[in-house]
């Protein structure tokens, strides 16, 4: 997003969320490159593999695995058109058009974490997720269908 730095944590306080979510899952400790993307890009495998089980992942790290996956749809569709909320870990605007500046936006689209990983990764479609009722989308262009899966 304009004027907005981009997302990067601590990476010790995302390789620590990494070791606690493996801990509960059963697996050793991460022990792959430790850049802060690719540490963010194992929080999403993670959690994934968390909801996958049906184990209900740590908030840090789905914090960590939800705000990475909204950073890269911001960059990937700048803008501040569309607000879009996976709370109660972050939100962000993208989408090129009118800005909206006041109040409640005009276009949002808000879903729960597994269903946003879910999206972004390409593991549920925009059509489907609408169908099942897993997002509400509200406004003209509200619609985030071409801009995912993250790429």
């Amino acid at each position: 997003m304009e004027g907005v730095p981009p997302y990067k944590p601590d990476p010790a306080k995302v390789h620590a969320a990494l070791d606690t979510q493996l801990s509960s899952l059963d697996e050793p400790p991460y022990d792959g490159p430790t850049g802060v993307a690719a540490l963010l890009d194992a929080c999403v495998s993670v959690v994934l593999r968390a909801f996958e089980r049906e184990i209900r992942p740590e908030r840090e790290i789905t914090r960590f695995a939800v705000r990475h996956l909204l950073d890269r749809l911001a960059t990937a569709a700048p803008g501040r058109t569309v607000e879009v909320r996976v709370p109660p870990y972050a939100a962000v605007q993208c989408v090129a058009g009118p800005r909206h500046t006041r109040g409640t936006p005009p276009n949002v689209v808000e879903t729960d974490a597994r269903t946003w990983l879910d999206l972004a990764t390409g593991r549920l479609t925009w059509p489907a997720a609408m169908a099942a009722g897993k997002v509400a989308a509200s406004g003209a262009r509200a619609d985030l269908s071409e801009h995912l899966p993250l790429r």
